[in-house]
């Protein structure tokens, strides 16, 4: 089962929900770039504010109380409904189909998987079964043109590190 389309800052927002309730400006503190979320992706605090927003109309959040702010306005805090824990269940589960998409959505995954205590075993296993053959003919692949040699080279790392996930969670 594929999981509705959000964006990938929607998904975030989404998991940490999944730990508890929060406000927008908590949520934003985890994606600053040195904190734990923001060293996987980064994401200012307007777009946590609207993925919020985007997840209250879409039923897969909702507000359940405003707190007093530190120095600004009330802070609305939100909670994960039941169709967002469905939905985030299903793409935390869901391996990424490029290579490329290893970089953030793939460790974004391992991130909240770490977060809620689960191992991401699975998810593992079946990244790098969905990546084989494209790991493989990567690899394989003889050229002097620098992109697809950047390619190729990519695509080793990643089934090293593949591997290496895979041994250090088995």
């Amino acid at each position: 089962m594929t999981a509705p389309h959000l964006s990938t800052t929607e998904y975030a927002v989404l998991g940490v929900l999944a730990e508890g309730p929060s406000h927008g400006f908590a949520i934003s503190k985890l994606f600053e770039p040195d904190a734990e979320l923001g060293r996987v992706f980064k994401v200012r605090r307007p777009l946590v504010y609207r993925a919020l927003e985007r997840l209250v109309e879409a039923g897969h959040a909702e507000e359940v109380t405003t707190e007093k702010g530190d120095a600004g306005p009330n802070r609305v805090v939100h909670r994960i409904t039941g169709s967002g824990r469905r939905l985030l269940r299903i793409w935390l589960a869901e391996p990424v189909r490029h290579v490329r998409d290893l970089r953030i959505d793939f460790l974004l995954k391992l991130a909240l998987l770490r977060r809620a205590g689960r191992s991401p075993l699975a998810l593992i296993r079946k990244q790098r079964r969905v990546l084989e053959a494209t790991l493989q003919a990567l690899s394989e692949s003889e050229t002097d043109d620098p992109v697809e040699l950047w390619r190729r080279h990519s695509a080793g790392a990643a089934a090293a590190y593949l591997a290496d996930l895979e041994a250090r969670y088995s």
